[in-house]
């Protein structure tokens, strides 16, 4: 755990969240500001920082974290989004992907 990390935090249940789906490696929790009417957070428990800093020993990790969309889509469509780095708008450094569906999305 990074003692600085909000997302360790609520993993070690110091932070409280709205929980969705919760595995031994994985935790699912809504967003605090949804940009869609269903928007949630992938977080793999394990920290790590971004994407660049990730191992190939954690691409399992990683995986899991993909796999949790076929629980939490209702329609099949989503959206998954990770944003890497300070540049591309990551503003929580610890790996997480944003889930997005309920409405048509065809803004990029």
């Amino acid at each position: 755990m990074q003692e600085n990390c909000i997302f360790c935090k609520i993993i070690a249940k110091q932070v409280p969240a709205t929980v969705i789906l919760e595995t031994p490696e994985v935790l699912v929790i809504k967003d605090i500001n949804p940009k869609a009417p269903v928007h949630y957070l992938i977080i793999p428990k394990k920290h790590i920082n971004d994407l660049n800093s990730l191992q190939s020993e954690e691409s399992n990790l990683i995986a899991n974290c993909l796999l949790s969309c076929k629980e939490l889509s209702k329609s099949g469509a989503f959206r998954l989004i990770s944003n890497n780095g300070k540049e591309s708008g990551q503003t929580v450094f610890h790996v997480h992907f944003h889930f997005l569906s309920g409405k048509l999305m065809h803004d990029f």
